[in-house]
């Protein structure tokens, strides 16, 4: 019977083959190095030894070494498809990854920005033109930050009225138009005509002093700052997606035309922002745009 080193080493050639993106493979090849470095400390060398309870000592031995129920899923996942691998390639008779299970991974409610928060949050960045730009479009616009990092000037037409920012993804079917209110549409213009280099090979909105685009880490670290001078605990850069979400059905808007505009795959994922908003007033309406 195969070893599991060479089989580990098999089915990341397999994965190869099926054109799997890069980040697919660090991520499976690391999980199921990780399986079979414990299996072989454990005596385990052959795939055929292998049975239901190594692999869920194996996950309980992540869980107590304080890894996330998401990461311990991941891996789940990561073993299964190795599994079914294996058994494709009659390298093991029975399929033991079959009776494995994925740990319940509790669902937290999003964090969804007070109407004080946002405005300190606006108040605290206003004189930087960039990061206030950067803020007002997370915000107004419910783009991920990694949307935002690959934002390119010529997706993004300032002149209309409303705005609009295209989004394009890799598998089109998130790709999409977002309008863009005159609080967003004045951001930006503010930064591009007064602080953003004037570097005409420059493709990205938000860019470096030498017409690099921003790296999603450091839009991160410099929102966090913000957060933190203006005293909103406990949010994250994503949590302006949430609050353009939230808002927006509070607002009434329609739940379809939400979840187009924010990309999301499955409209349940929309769908359980109902739970966790109140209906707004009047007043609490202008202070974000209306799609």
């Amino acid at each position: 019977m195969i070893e599991l080193k060479i089989a580990h080493k098999e089915f990341v050639d397999h994965l190869k083959g099926l054109n799997r993106s890069e980040s697919t493979l660090i991520a499976y090849g690391k999980d199921i190095e990780q399986l079979v470095d414990y299996l072989e400390k454990n005596g385990l060398g052959k795939v055929n030894e292998i049975e239901i309870s190594h692999l869920e000592a194996f996950m309980q031995k992540l869980q107590n070494e304080n890894y996330t129920l998401k990461s311990i899923s991941r891996k789940t996942n990561s073993t299964k498809t190795f599994f079914k691998y294996l058994l494709d390639k009659n390298h093991i008779e029975k399929n033991v990854a079959d009776l494995l299970k994925h740990p319940k991974v509790e669902i937290k409610a999003p964090r969804i920005l007070s109407k004080l928060e946002y405005r300190a949050l606006r108040d605290a960045a206003r004189d930087d033109l960039r990061t206030y730009a950067i803020i007002e479009t997370l915000l107004q616009t419910g783009i991920t930050i990694s949307e935002l990092a690959t934002m390119k000037m010529e997706y993004t037409n300032l002149e209309s009225t409303p705005g609009n920012l295209f989004v394009p993804t890799k598998n089109n079917k998130t790709s999409r138009n977002i309008p863009l209110n005159r609080a967003v549409v004045d951001a930006l213009k503010k930064y591009i005509e007064e602080e953003r280099p004037k570097i005409t090979e420059a493709k990205y909105v938000f860019i470096t002093k030498t017409g690099k685009p921003l790296l999603i880490r450091n839009i991160r670290s410099t929102v966090q700052r913000f957060y933190a001078l203006a005293g909103v605990e406990n949010a994250k850069v994503n949590d302006l997606r949430h609050t353009f979400v939230a808002h927006h059905l509070a607002n009434g808007t329609n739940l379809l035309q939400v979840s187009k505009i924010a990309g999301h795959m499955r409209i349940s994922t929309t769908e359980r922002y109902l739970e966790y908003i109140q209906r707004e007033t009047q007043e609490e309406k202008t202070e974000l745009g209306i799609l």
